[in-house]
């Protein structure tokens, strides 16, 4: 696929399994795909995953929220989750070829379009926010269907983003946003008393000062108090560390965690992290997964027969007289063999004697690089499709009415390419640079050439952004972009 993207939306339906097959089979299409869906009686939700290339999953979502509106009556909805909608959040994540900046141009298209297809209202949110407070689903969530129904209309602040300042009489409201991938993760705590449920949430949730990147609320679901919690950036605030803060917490009440659950789906990377901090293996990387070097041998990016028989295919394709893959693919792999290297620097000082005082700096460094080393290497390919959709809209250009606007756009979305590369090659030079005094003096060599490696994809992305703005109309876009990659490259 040339674009991938995830869409996760939350319809108040979680006990009538007929409802909920009727919104799925709505957003069924050629091109969408479904990878999930949980319905929770408790709360009476459901969860529904979907993947699928960036206009038809638009399409889906917006079907789905039509169907949903058709089905389920707020007025009558009783569960443990707060709602405002029929379909109550409707969020798009970046996977693959697009950026949270492309997600967030979507959920206004989306947004615009539910108002005008069904009259419900909505409201945009995380990064598609179109004002700070509005960052965070609970503040536009706050009283519920009932009491934005009763102040939408006299509260400017409850005003939305689509529509007129009225709820759908049956469908309520609905909040559509662009966001990373969320984690939603339940713990179930030995205990029917949710007041300790709900101390605990506030306790950990961030705003009320606990830890960063999570959302919390307790509930009595199945006879058991559960803290509820989504984790909004998983690589900074990771599941394991939330699932110790909770035992902790609970401590403090004489109770202890019995289960915890995961609610749709959960990146490998995010239970790999977990697994190195329970399991504390010493030298636990994503290569060292059984799946994952069966996925690289199966997918052509290694092979028996010695390293070169993993880079020379790639390196081929470079030397091919065509136009991609070129120096903005070079510049990802360039950075992705920075991190690998960082990587491997840190995980052979991790464990050792001598370096156990920087235990948890070296645990640290190499759980920010395997992310880092993944999204790079998926940008070798997003660079290269980014260049093909820049050709593609010069050629269909010439038959629009506003040639500008749309050579503009995807000349955006091929400068958002290599500028999120340099970004991701300057946060790995700074990592090698604070490895250097804490790892084995023998490896310097090896930190000095990932290093240049990085500083080589900061160059070379940077070069990629650069001939992109040159082509480029919208002049403040070209300025802010200049600005930020200079930055990188001076730093």
């Amino acid at each position: 696929m040339s674009t991938l993207v995830e869409c996760v939306p939350n319809f108040s339906e979680g006990r009538d399994k007929a409802k909920v097959d009727a919104i799925v089979a709505a957003m069924k299409m050629d091109g969408v795909y479904l990878l999930d869906c949980e319905m929770d009686a408790d709360h009476n939700r459901c969860v529904i995953t979907l993947v699928g290339e960036r206009e038809l999953i638009q399409e889906a979502a917006i079907r789905g929220v039509g169907k949903a509106a058709e089905l389920i009556d707020l007025n009558v909805h009783q569960g443990a989750h707060p709602r405002m909608g029929a379909a109550d959040v409707v969020p798009f994540v970046p996977i693959e070829g697009v950026s949270i900046e492309d997600c967030v141009a979507m959920a206004r298209q989306v947004g615009a379009e539910i108002w005008k297809r069904y009259q419900i209202p909505v409201y945009l949110y995380e990064a598609a926010a179109t004002t700070p407070e509005r960052q965070n689903l609970e503040t536009i969530r706050r009283g519920q269907f009932e009491g934005i129904r009763a102040e939408i209309t006299t509260n400017p602040a409850r005003k939305p983003d689509f529509g007129d300042p009225r709820v759908h009489p049956t469908a309520g409201a609905t909040a559509v946003g662009a966001r990373k991938f969320l984690i939603a993760y339940n713990v179930f705590l030995g205990t029917p008393d949710v007041q300790i449920a709900k101390s605990i949430a506030k306790a950990i949730r961030f705003s009320s000062g606990g830890l960063r990147f999570v959302k919390s609320a307790g509930f009595l679901v199945r006879g058991m108090a559960q803290v509820s919690m989504n984790l909004t950036d998983f690589e900074q605030t990771p599941i394991q560390r939330v699932f110790e803060m909770v035992k902790r917490e609970a401590a403090r009440y004489g109770v202890s965690p019995v289960s915890s659950e995961i609610v749709g789906l959960i990146p490998r990377r995010a239970l790999e992290a977990a697994a190195e901090w329970f399991l504390q293996v010493e030298n636990l990387d994503s290569s060292l997964i059984l799946e994952n070097r069966l996925s690289a041998v199966m997918g052509g990016k290694a092979a028996v027969g010695g390293l070169r028989a993993g880079v020379e295919p790639f390196v081929e394709q470079l030397a091919a007289p065509t136009a991609t893959p070129g120096g903005g693919s070079a510049s990802a792999a360039s950075a992705a063999m920075a991190a690998a290297l960082a990587t491997m620097v840190a995980s052979m000082s991790r464990g050792k004697k001598a370096y156990l005082q920087y235990e948890r700096e070296l645990s640290d460094a190499i759980a920010r690089l395997g992310p880092l080393r993944e999204e790079l290497k998926a940008a070798i390919d997003a660079d290269a499709e980014s260049f093909n959709v820049v050709m593609k809209a010069y050629k269909q250009a010439k038959e629009s009415a506003d040639p500008h606007s749309m050579i503009d756009a995807a000349l955006k979305q091929a400068t958002s390419v290599p500028l999120g590369v340099a970004e991701r090659a300057r946060e790995i030079a700074e990592i090698v640079e604070k490895l250097r005094p804490i790892t084995n003096p023998n490896m310097k060599s090896d930190l000095t050439t990932a290093s240049a490696l990085a500083h080589a994809a900061i160059e070379g992305a940077s070069a990629n952004v650069e001939i992109n703005l040159e082509s480029m109309k919208d002049a403040a876009f070209a300025a802010d972009v200049r600005k930020r990659a200079a930055v990188l490259r001076h730093n």
